[in-house]
């Protein structure tokens, strides 16, 4: 497994190694040890969740804030736009994002660890999205952040913001500087 910097240090970039030949490929999708080499960090991952989205639906910026979650997140058909930003007040990066594609055919992974929020953009017909969690889903937990924040400046591609589809939730998230966030 490679690892690939991103323009914040605890965000990564996992591409493993993929093995193919004209009846498929062969990988591994989760290897303890090589995430922990690729990575630095040590994590018990506690539950695995799968999406399957439209072209143009926007999910995000989520984040937990009192039960922490560290994501892996991966495609497993189609593309998406993935995005983390990081929400640690005390950071010198605080509010700044980085973004990645990842798609079934590049089987690139991002490492989105606790104290990032969390997002993505289908940019095909449709997108499977899957990601292994570090604590389970608390809904008491959930925030979101407005994912056209201003102070963000997050770049989507591939479409406006008023032809993307987004939970009702989403779309009254509130801005960064309104919304609470880790220390």
């Amino acid at each position: 497994m490679q690892a690939i910097e991103t323009e914040l240090p605890e965000v990564v970039i996992l591409a493993p190694k993929v093995f193919g030949d004209e009846r498929g490929f062969f990988m591994e999708s989760f290897n303890r040890r090589a995430f922990e080499a690729a990575t630095g960090c040590r994590r018990e991952f506690v539950q695995d969740n799968h999406s399957r989205s439209r072209g143009g639906v926007l999910r995000g910026i989520h984040y937990q804030l009192e039960q922490t979650q560290g994501k892996l997140v991966r495609v497993t058909h189609g593309r998406v736009f993935d995005v983390a930003v990081d929400l640690r007040r005390a950071s010198p990066r605080f509010g700044q994002w980085t973004g990645v594609e990842l798609s079934g055919d590049n089987h690139r992974q991002l490492w989105v660890p606790e104290g990032f929020g969390h997002a993505f953009l289908v940019l095909s017909e449709q997108a499977d999205f899957l990601y292994k969690a570090t604590d389970f889903y608390h809904p008491a937990s959930e925030r979101s952040i407005r994912f056209d924040d201003p102070q963000i400046g997050i770049v989507w591609p591939e479409a406006q913001a008023a032809e993307m589809a987004l939970s009702d939730k989403d779309r009254a998230a509130p801005l960064l500087a309104d919304a609470e966030v880790f220390e």
